[in-house]
């Protein structure tokens, strides 16, 4: 259950960061759905991996690295999901601080309710 509400989380900060930011584009509603599962299941395959690795540069950047991070799953998504496109670096780093954004904040209203 918990995991269907921050699909759905995600996918309602991906039509926000769409319509927000002009290079994010989704083909249908459709493509943003699995697209958000897509993110869900390569945050929690290949983000661990790569903020291991990359984390002397967080250290010195004092976590301003992770929103590159953010930017780079976002990217991989992208690449991931034939519906969806992403025109310049700038479009995902923008979009990754919307989508954050969104999901901080959705996930601070529903706190500890869902189980993950």
């Amino acid at each position: 259950m918990g995991f269907l509400i921050r699909t759905a989380i995600t996918a309602v900060a991906f039509y926000i960061a769409a319509n927000l930011v002009t290079g994010l584009w989704f083909s249908s509603l459709t493509t943003l759905i699995i697209a958000a599962i897509i993110f869900g299941v390569v945050n929690a395959v290949i983000r661990p991996i790569l903020s291991t690795l990359s984390l002397p540069i967080t250290v010195l950047t004092l976590g301003l690295f992770t929103l590159v991070i953010n930017a780079v799953m976002l990217g991989l998504t992208a690449l991931l999901m034939p519906g969806m496109r992403i025109t310049s670096i700038g479009t995902a780093f923008l979009a990754a601080i919307i989508i954050w954004l969104v999901s901080w904040a959705a996930n601070k209203v529903i706190g500890d309710r869902v189980a993950a």
